[in-house]
């Protein structure tokens, strides 16, 4: 190896992806070392993206062209973050403009089924960012509720349950809304069977044990999959937060069948790091894939001045979740309003692009920081293993397809620390600075 390229974002210079060129050499110093170690390989990734909710849809609609253009390059195209997947809610979120679902109420063979609340804003959304990424999107499909007559508080918000008598039913939903998008050019490739589902909300939400999430799974969903002709399609349980993730995995794959018809097991970063969970997950059922599907920076915790916290919120979570053994993350909202909305209960958050409230967008620090590892971790990449000297640093290797190596540090410490960055025994020294990130890429000769 010969040069390498050294992406560093400093947000004191407000410098973004900037990058220099620097000579591999001889590494003698044996303090500051971060070896990497290509021929230890772990997870392949799949991919990163963000979530298309109606209020990244209706946002969108408000941006003028120039915004809507700058927005799908930002994400989608390949001076932007490159994504490749996404999330889509089948009816309706908290972060939708209300409640809705695609049949009237009450309808028991679903002949009303139709999806032509998502086409004006979401499905239109989708579809642009189709023909940015290049002609294809891998999409992750997550249910908030199902209708309010399929549920026992006889509602789609504060919870309750799926009627048993409606598992059949609520199975056959998942197939018309993924044969419905199927026939607008969207690829449904993933499902989660219930966003967070021990989780009673305000908003549209319901609730299962790991044993009923299991037997749902097993027993109606996965085989009305097949029946279908949509066994290609991934199954994954949970879809919530990494601290209870081992103890519901282990209890759904208990259920008989249910281990041998879901494909992995979803994520989200509410309740800290945890990410010994996604560990121990790997380590007991190691051919399960593990995705990270939902975080944001909620305003109800968080200062909404913290640019920088939150830039290193997001890359400390994406960091340690790959290193855990993660295949695939995907952001919350790609897009909201100047409030942080629209929310129909008002649980506003921030979103690393947003709306400024005259047409145009504002990208949070926290985008460049996603940046570092989207932009460069292609899909199909293989994780490295890696050693580092002090615990002052963060650090990831990939090994992409091509036989590119990326490496990315994360120092959110006050002060700066030195490395030297090295493989079998050639690398470069450098500096990470207090509260930096740096991607260096290279390829071995």
């Amino acid at each position: 190896m010969n040069r390498v390229e050294i992406i560093t974002t400093d947000h004191k210079k407000q410098e973004y992806w900037k990058c220099n060129e620097q000579s591999m050499e001889e590494i003698t110093d044996c303090m500051h070392v971060l070896n990497v170690y290509p021929e230890i390989t772990g997870q392949t990734v799949e991919g990163f993206g963000g979530a298309f909710t109606e209020a990244a849809a209706e946002s969108f609609l408000s941006l003028n062209e120039e915004a809507r253009k700058e927005f799908l390059e930002g994400y989608f195209g390949t001076e932007g973050l490159g994504y490749s997947m996404g999330r889509i809610h089948m009816n309706s979120c908290d972060f939708a403009l209300g409640n809705y679902t695609y049949v009237e109420e009450g309808d028991e063979t679903l002949e009303t089924f139709n999806i032509e609340h998502d086409r004006k804003a979401i499905i239109s959304l989708v579809k642009k960012a189709i023909e940015c990424a290049g002609g294809e999107l891998s999409l992750l499909v997550s249910p908030w509720s199902p209708p309010a007559y399929m549920k026992t508080n006889g509602e789609m918000n504060h919870g309750g349950k799926l009627k048993k008598e409606y598992y059949e039913l609520w199975a056959q939903y998942y197939v018309k809304f993924i044969l419905a998008c199927k026939k607008e050019g969207l690829k449904i490739r993933y499902l989660t069977v219930q966003n967070e589902p021990a989780a009673v909300q305000t908003w549209d939400s319901c609730t299962y044990t790991g044993t009923e999430e299991g037997i749902f799974a097993a027993d109606f969903l996965c085989p009305a999959l097949r029946e279908a002709g949509l066994s290609e399609i991934q199954v994954f349980i949970w879809d919530h937060n990494k601290e209870d993730m081992y103890v519901r995995a282990k209890e759904s794959f208990q259920v008989p069948g249910c281990r041998d018809a879901v494909s992995g097991v979803a994520m989200h970063w509410y309740t800290g790091d945890h990410f010994d969970s996604i560990r121990a997950v790997k380590r007991m059922y190691p051919e399960k894939k593990i995705f990270f599907t939902e975080g944001c920076v909620e305003y109800s915790r968080f200062d909404e001045a913290a640019d920088v916290q939150h830039g290193e919120m997001y890359a400390h979570d994406m960091l340690g979740n790959l290193k855990a053994g993660v295949e695939a993350v995907l952001d919350w909202n790609l897009l909201l309003d100047e409030k942080g909305g629209p929310n129909h209960v008002g649980n506003y958050c921030a979103a690393p692009v947003m709306c400024d409230g005259q047409g145009g967008l504002q990208k949070k620090l926290s985008y460049y920081y996603i940046g570092h590892f989207s932009r460069y971790i292609k899909p199909g990449a293989k994780q490295l293993m890696t050693s580092c000297y002090t615990d002052g640093v963060e650090c990831l290797a990939f090994l992409n397809p091509d036989g590119e190596r990326v490496v990315i540090i994360l120092n959110r410490q006050d002060k700066d620390f030195e490395l030297s960055l090295r493989e079998n025994g050639q690398g470069i020294s450098c500096v990470a600075g207090a509260h930096s990130i740096k991607t260096i890429r290279y390829v071995k000769k």
